[in-house]
């Protein structure tokens, strides 16, 4: 994607001594519940009433009855009901408790040290990661019978394609926090295929047969799905790793590789492609600041739908749905967000402290384009016939804005 086409915005970003991202806040922020009475479903739209047309008159792609309704776009990620096992837990969002969200589903996982989500695949959707806190090892198996381990630390990224086999193991002595987006808004993680869940129900003789083992030896193995299995701690010194043997690596480094960053008046973005991250087949995904009172301008989405996480600070979303259809939501920690294709939104911090959020898009080379860009290109006459009324003058100070 050209750097002029990549997401533009105004903010300031937390800036550590090494010039990346700090983001020793982001564990106790990532923790905080998110309990607040954000209003009642419906609550905070606006639009215009409806118009009685002539008999017979037609509307393209909307009913004129319906020009207020407009879908919620905020869900409390970190309020909903996790499932937890012996290992950690993990709380998702799907399009069954957030029925906007139907190209994306997201989840915010927590493993205590020592403990690994099991080995698994996803039928349906690709898994996009951001490690938040601690640090962690995946390890996955393409069909190819190429395979790769690889160590993370907060502000790396990871990507397995749809059906691909992997796991996720902490290392060390700190827990871990990660952020998993995957690119179907049906994907559920709490309906995956486990490796514990197969063995189980999978007669015995089979298994021996597999494997070339008695049959006794399974007696002894898990009854049912682990999910989150406790266990010892893996010193980091310890954890293996075996990088991918080819430049498709799994892992990105989102806060330490410098083709990641896009710097702009007062704030950073960090933003990984498939130009930067190859491997990221289906997806695009980053972290973006924002400065107390900054706003990331009007824009929409040309060929992905955008999913947020909030990790610091409050902000602000006013989404457009077309036919008078409006609505602004409030953010904080452990909200997420939900912006469909082509929907015009605008992204502001409305708090006293930088905005942070991760953000991620179904495409791996997602394309916008800004309200006010789109205004400039636009010639004189056309706006003051779109904007009747409206003196040249003011014309004038839009294009120049």
């Amino acid at each position: 994607m050209p750097s002029s086409n990549r997401r533009t915005l105004l903010g300031a970003a937390a800036v550590g001594a090494s010039g990346l991202v700090s983001f020793e806040h982001i564990a106790e922020a990532a923790q905080e519940a998110a309990a607040n009475d954000h209003g009642k479903p419906g609550e905070g739209g606006f639009g215009r009433q409806a118009v009685q047309l002539p008999a017979g008159a037609k509307v393209a792609y909307h009913d004129p009855k319906d020009v207020a309704a407009m879908p919620d776009f905020r869900f409390s990620l970190d309020g909903n009901v996790p499932k937890i096992t012996s290992g950690g837990w993990a709380k998702e969002a799907t399009v069954h408790q957030f029925p906007i969200s139907k190209g994306i589903a997201g989840v915010h996982m927590f493993l205590n040290p020592g403990a690994s989500r099991e080995l698994h695949w996803h039928a349906i959707a690709a898994e996009w990661a951001f490690v938040i806190s601690g640090r962690c090892q995946t390890m996955v198996l393409e069909p190819s019978g190429a395979s790769e381990i690889n160590n993370y630390m907060p502000g790396d990224l990871w990507y397995f394609q749809k059906g691909h086999g992997h796991s996720i193991q902490t290392i060390g002595n700190e827990p871990c926090h990660f952020i998993l987006s995957f690119d179907n808004g049906a994907f559920s993680e709490h309906g995956t295929f486990s490796i514990t869940d197969w063995m189980d129900v999978t007669p015995k003789d089979m298994l021996a047969k597999e494997f070339g083992v008695p049959r006794d030896i399974f007696d002894a193995f898990p009854k049912g799905e682990t999910y989150i299995q406790a266990g010892p701690v893996i010193p980091v010194s310890d954890a293996m790793d075996a990088p991918w043997p080819r430049e498709s690596t799994h892992k990105f480094r989102l806060l330490q590789d410098r083709r990641a960053v896009r710097d702009f008046e007062g704030g950073q973005f960090y933003l990984a492609t498939i130009e930067e991250f190859p491997a990221s087949k289906t997806m695009s995904g980053g972290i973006m600041v924002m400065k107390p009172g900054e706003m990331r301008k009007l824009h929409w989405n040309v060929n992905a739908n955008e999913w947020h996480y909030y990790l610091k600070g409050k902000g602000q979303v006013a989404m457009f749905g077309s036919g008078g259809r409006g609505k602004v939501a409030e953010f904080s920690p452990g909200d997420v967000a939900y912006i469909p294709m082509g929907f015009g939104h605008a992204i502001r911090n409305t708090g006293t402290e930088d905005l942070e959020m991760v953000q991620t898009w179904d495409n791996p080379l997602f394309e916008e384009i800004d309200l006010d860009r789109w205004i400039a290109a636009s010639p004189r006459y056309l706006l003051q016939n779109n904007f009747a009324g409206v003196s040249p003058d003011n014309i004038g100070k839009l294009k120049q804005g």
